[in-house]
């Protein structure tokens, strides 16, 4: 397994018409939080088939793949990242986190967040009973490092402690991106699936405070009566935007 195998792989698999929608559909235009990032164009289905026929790359390969201009790349190498700490020993998967964390300026996405979080950072830390490293990524002035914080916590909640999310949604209801406000949301609402009691006395404590992405995406699951009456409460002034 090389550098030169999968990049040759990846780029045969490229699709130029596809490439333009997904520049699109992932805010590449100046300003947007993709802004510069490029496409070959592939759809994840294929980037999975390609990544494990490469699961072995070294070390070294997958960080210079991780380090791609092209977005379906760093996809791929995060994609062969969560394949190495499937199975991995404990000190694997420690070199796996360790080797994701120190690479977070290239991990720049909202799915290459999303797709590797959980699995690399969250599960570890799950297993190690840790989490002030969540909590020191939420603090993050880097918007990405405050979602791999949100996001990770999901392995948290999948092995029932959804009370680390509600805590680092709690350090996020001034955050100025509507990119947390979702992954906040999408995270409490999935805590609460663990623990309805638990997201209602998030919500009686915090609803005035919530950005309405974040309320409108914790509130899915419920009914609409009940959804009704929490979009019903009276905002509170909203207090300074946190400075990132």
């Amino acid at each position: 397994m090389s550098l030169e195998g999968i990049q040759r792989e990846l780029e045969a698999a490229g699709n130029p018409a596809k490439a333009k929608t997904l520049q699109w559909f992932f805010k590449t235009g100046p300003g947007d939080y993709g802004e510069g990032d490029r496409f070959r164009g592939i759809v994840v289905p294929v980037l999975r088939s390609i990544s494990r026929r490469h699961r072995e790359l070294g070390w070294g390969d997958l960080s210079r793949l991780l380090r791609s201009p092209f977005h379906e790349d760093r996809l791929a190498a995060l994609m062969v990242l969560v394949l190495r700490v499937e199975k991995a020993s404990a000190a694997e998967k420690d070199r796996a986190m360790a080797f994701y964390l120190a690479r977070t300026r290239f991990i720049n996405n909202w799915d290459l967040v999303d797709l590797s979080a959980p699995a690399v950072v969250g599960e570890r830390l799950r297993e190690k009973k840790e989490t002030a490293r969540l909590f020191e990524l939420v603090r993050s002035p880097v918007l990405w490092e405050r979602r791999i914080a949100m996001v990770g916590s999901y392995a948290f909640i999948r092995a029932g402690c959804p009370a680390v999310a509600f805590r680092l949604a709690a350090r996020l209801l001034t955050d100025p991106e509507d990119l947390m406000h979702k992954a906040a949301g999408w995270m409490l609402r999935e805590a609460g699936k663990r623990d309805p009691a638990g997201l209602v006395a998030f919500l009686e404590r915090h609803a005035p405070r919530m950005p309405r992405t974040m309320l409108r995406y914790s509130i899915e699951r419920f009914s609409e009566p009940e959804r009704r009456r929490w979009l019903a409460v009276r905002k509170a002034p909203a207090g300074p935007p946190r400075r990132v």
